[in-house]
């Protein structure tokens, strides 16, 4: 039997484990990436391991959250990244010069490696052939540090492309076609891998823009063949010599398939507050829109730009309505202004901002109260915008713009038929040339160029937390019981007055669960220990470990949920958070305030590979919870978490770097 695409990049990195699906199995790391909301974790991290330098062929440093820098702790971050890029031989992306998602498909991202990164959108490079998963900040600091990545070995699901989109119709109406399918829960546990006749039609910013929100899906990762148009667009930066020929064999089997015929998408738009609110542009039509925003690590690219202006072209933003444009990177930004299309896009009444993730986190160009704002982004949960009462909805460029110019959400099929002159802009790639593709080398500073040799720690960088042992008895209160799809989002804000803190967990951990509770902190220290009970899928969006690590730090013994997003998950169990699935039954039976106790001998349970534990709720009934955890998650839950278990084998003389086995 032949194997998918997937199959083959994770048996040449396989280190441990059977690529069945639900085995769990270790895979080595050739490239990391981080960005400054979850890098200096990442580097006090790694630095706790105790390593001279970086193992993997190449780890990445980029600073694109919070660029703007409104206050020292912000650039004290950007200093101390700076400065652990350099002192442990890492690439460093200057503040400004781009998302980490852009600028490393940009400079570093190739066909058949596997790329291991701290934000979740970190599969985006799957549109050239690389597979690539986010993960925990503690994962990337072991993978740094030689060590293996260890995942449940994920279904692979084929996407069958067949035919070529219409006019108007965007890959981002692919990717929000597979939302409205399979919901945010669809492709938790799987790999979505695109094959079929129709993938030839797509170029690699079109197939990135479908792999980035494939996290939306829930996905581990999602990925593409190569073709000679991955050779082109790898060209184009001058690194051809990077391109392999990467194809799943003609007999290989997938778990499912997935057949989309791309002739018969529209466009289409997500509404508030959720990306799998999918619906066609025309069923939503004639709502008055105060913003729009054209950008992100989805649609920031050139090529994702460039339709835009194209429509701003002898034309203007309606009077009521604020048009943003927020690139992906520098290298974007350069390319369009030196063609003259920033000019043309500014003149027609677009403001534009820096290369940053900045409004996709709440940060700048919040909405105003009680009003519609329209982005090409990858998510619109509710509040992550910077207002909690947000009306967010998701699109293509190409609907956002003509949004824009109407004034109000319309399909730009009808406004082309109403203006007359409006023709569908359609796909172009750039031009090659001097200050084209490959613009903003100087904004990376290399290792061999690095400026630093020591780290450098502002007042507000603190330590990281360590957690004791696992011990015999979990219980406590029920501090907070949550609905169905809370995020990380819900869990640990990131806006700009909250981001600040990533660096230092005590001041961080204020904020815990604000958005659901603003007491939550203040009673979970009150309380000592406690649990959480929450509904299906918790903790799904970003990857920041710092919604486990600030609970723990305020003394969160266990989740019980109904289920688990994968990365929060992983999350939970190298903090030394028990995460517990309950049934629906339990859950609604369980009220916020209740006393609960794990009735097992806990630590003992766990290490014996005890899958059932008893739940014992105010000494009044008992329910049955399961904990689905490997050998090697049990070990790590045991030792109070992922750097609890590495200090311990360092100082018991088992190397520095973990070994994870």
């Amino acid at each position: 039997m032949g194997q998918t695409l997937t199959e083959k990049i994770l048996d040449d990195h396989l280190v441990e484990g059977d690529l069945q699906p639900g085995e769990e199995i270790g895979i080595e790391i050739d490239q990391t990436l981080s960005q400054d909301t979850t890098g200096t974790m990442v580097w006090l991290q790694f630095e706790a391991l105790e390593m001279d330098e970086v193992q993997t062929e190449l780890a990445a440093q980029y600073c694109d959250h919070q660029t703007y820098q409104f206050d020292f702790k912000n650039t004290d971050d950007h200093r101390f990244l700076r400065s652990a890029a350099g002192t442990y031989g890492a690439y460093f992306s200057r503040p400004g010069n781009g998302i980490c998602h852009n600028v490393h498909k940009e400079n570093f991202a190739a066909p058949g490696k596997t790329l291991l990164g701290s934000d979740s959108h970190t599969p985006t490079p799957g549109g050239l052939g690389q597979l690539a998963i986010g993960a925990g900040g503690i994962d990337i600091a072991v993978a740094m540090g030689g060590g293996a990545y260890y995942v449940e070995m994920p279904e692979v699901v084929n996407v069958r492309l067949e035919g070529e989109l219409p006019e108007w119709a965007t890959a981002k109406d692919v990717i929000l076609e597979l939302l409205r399918r399979l919901s945010v829960k669809g492709g938790v546990g799987k790999v979505l891998e695109y094959t079929g006749p129709g993938v030839e039609s797509l170029s690699v910013p079109e197939r990135t823009t479908i792999t980035n929100m494939g996290t939306e899906l829930g996905a581990t990762s999602s990925i593409f063949p190569t073709d000679d148009r991955t050779e082109d667009w790898l060209a184009r930066f001058d690194r051809e010599d990077e391109f392999v020929d990467l194809q799943a064999d003609a007999d290989a089997e997938y778990a499912d398939e997935i057949v989309v015929d791309l002739s018969d998408l529209e466009p289409l738009i997500a509404e508030p507050s959720m990306p799998d609110n999918v619906v066609p542009v025309r069923e939503v039509a004639g709502q008055e829109v105060e913003q729009v925003m054209v950008g992100s690590c989805t649609n920031g690219a050139y090529e994702d730009v460039l339709p835009a202006a194209k429509m701003l072209e002898g034309r203007e933003v309606s009077k009521h309505t604020e048009m943003i444009v927020a690139p992906g990177s520098k290298q974007a930004s350069e390319m369009l202004a030196r063609e003259g299309w920033t000019a043309e896009m500014m003149a027609a009444g677009v403001n534009f901002s820096e290369a940053t993730c900045g409004a996709c986190i709440g940060i700048g160009h919040v909405p105003a109260s009680d009003s519609v704002s329209l982005r090409t982004f990858n998510r619109n949960f509710e509040g992550r915008s910077g207002i909690e009462d947000d009306s967010v909805y998701l699109c293509s460029p190409e609907v956002a713009t003509a949004s824009a110019i109407a004034g109000e959400i319309v399909d730009p099929r009808d406004l082309s038929d109403d203006l007359g002159d409006l023709e569908a802009p359609g796909f172009e790639m750039g031009t090659s040339y001097s200050g084209g593709y490959g613009a903003g080398d100087t904004d990376i500073i290399t290792p061999e160029e690095s400026i630093d040799d020591d780290l450098i720690k502002g007042p507000n960088i603190s330590s990281v937390p360590v957690k004791d042992p696992l011990g015999a008895d979990v219980r406590g209160e029920t501090l907070l019981k949550m609905q169905d799809n809370i995020t990380t989002d819900h869990i640990i804000p990131a806006t700009s007055d909250i981001l600040k803190f990533r660096s230092n967990i005590e001041r961080l951990s204020e904020f815990t669960l604000s958005r659901i509770d603003d007491t939550f902190a203040e009673r979970a220290k009150a309380a000592d220990s406690g649990v959480l009970v929450a509904g299906e899928n918790y903790g799904q969006g970003s990857s920041r470990e710092h919604a486990a690590m600030c609970p723990m730090f305020l003394g969160v013994e266990s989740v019980l949920a109904q289920s688990f997003a994968r990365i929060h998950k992983a999350n939970l169990f190298n903090f030394g958070i028990l995460p517990l699935n309950i049934d629906e039954e339990t859950y609604a039976r369980i009220e916020q305030g209740d006393d609960v106790e794990v009735v097992d001998d806990v630590a003992a349970a766990v290490a014996d590979g005890q899958e059932e534990f008893t739940v014992r709720v105010n000494d009044d009934w008992e329910a049955t919870a399961t904990l689905d955890a490997s050998e090697r998650e049990r070990r790590t839950l045991a030792a109070g978490g992922k750097l609890s278990l590495t200090k311990q084998r360092h100082s018991e003389g088992s190397g520095a770097a973990p070994a994870d086995d």
